[in-house]
């Protein structure tokens, strides 16, 4: 049974630290950074909810919430969360991730990735790793494919976005003996991006 404790993981030039109270202003400005509050399909919050996006993520109990920053910098550059973590059966999903807009399309998010499948797979024990996105985010579902991680279907009617429509949900899952090679097809996509990341 896997047990998903608050850890400091780095990599590449970007590292997650749980998140906590002191990143408020940080997440405020990589929030404004491409205005992502205002995308439809997005969990990122607008600036006068950056103290309750902390307080929710850190109050929820199957959530182990990071704040992504750049290594050099120490700059907040965006989150990503480990959530709906069921340790019966081994489990976990990575999401609420988002990026300021600038470090969108860069190594962070492969970087990112990495990160957390390595720790879910090779340090907690975990069988499966989900992922899930809005079925408008194609942006989203064309990243998690690219990723290797298999379709397991959609949800529909199933959460309110932030204008109150209601989106079906696109769920993908990893399996522990899928992970090899997505590691490897992640550590070739990196070298892509040259050193200089």
């Amino acid at each position: 049974m896997i047990r998903v404790d608050p850890v400091t993981l780095a990599f590449n030039g970007v590292r997650l630290e749980p998140l906590a109270p002191h990143h408020a202003d940080g997440l405020r400005a990589a929030a404004a950074d491409g205005e992502l509050w205002t995308l439809r399909v997005t969990s990122v919050p607008a600036p006068q909810e950056t103290g309750q996006y902390i307080r929710t993520a850190l109050e929820t109990s199957n959530r182990c919430a990071f704040a992504v920053i750049d290594a050099a910098s120490g700059t907040v550059i965006g989150s990503t969360s480990y959530h709906d973590i069921l340790p019966a059966v081994d489990r976990v999903e990575i999401g609420y991730t988002w990026y300021a807009g600038s470090r969108q399309r860069s190594h962070v998010n492969t970087s990112c990735k990495l990160m957390l499948l390595a720790h879910a797979f090779d340090t907690l024990g975990c069988a499966v790793v989900g992922l899930r996105t809005d079925n408008l985010n194609l942006a989203s579902q064309a990243a998690i494919e690219r990723l290797g991680a298999g379709k397991d279907g959609v949800i529909r009617h199933s959460a309110l976005r932030r204008d109150g429509s209601v989106r079906d949900t696109v769920m993908y899952s990893i399996l522990r003996s899928e992970w090899p090679a997505i590691r490897t097809r992640l550590h070739a996509r990196l070298n892509a991006y040259g050193p200089a990341c």
